[in-house]
């Protein structure tokens, strides 16, 4: 599972909001639903928001594995 959770920490230390994202970054309105509902972005707008945001991918996204792929392991 996708989780986004390190993006809304690093927006927060960054003093970054959701309005910020779509009007100087131009950061679609959907992806920010989207974000907001743990649904899959490209990886075109990952870079976007590290550039944005001046940080890695992991800053942004993490993966955390389901139950089921922890016992396929």
């Amino acid at each position: 599972m996708i989780d986004y959770s390190p993006l809304w920490r690093t927006m927060k230390a960054r003093g970054m909001t959701t309005y910020t994202l779509i009007y100087r970054h131009n950061i679609n309105p959907r992806t920010i639903h989207n974000l907001k509902h743990s649904k899959g972005i490209t990886t075109a707008t990952l870079e976007q928001l590290c550039s944005a945001l001046r940080c890695t991918p992991n800053d942004i996204v993490r993966f955390v594995p389901d139950s089921d792929d922890l016992h396929n392991m």
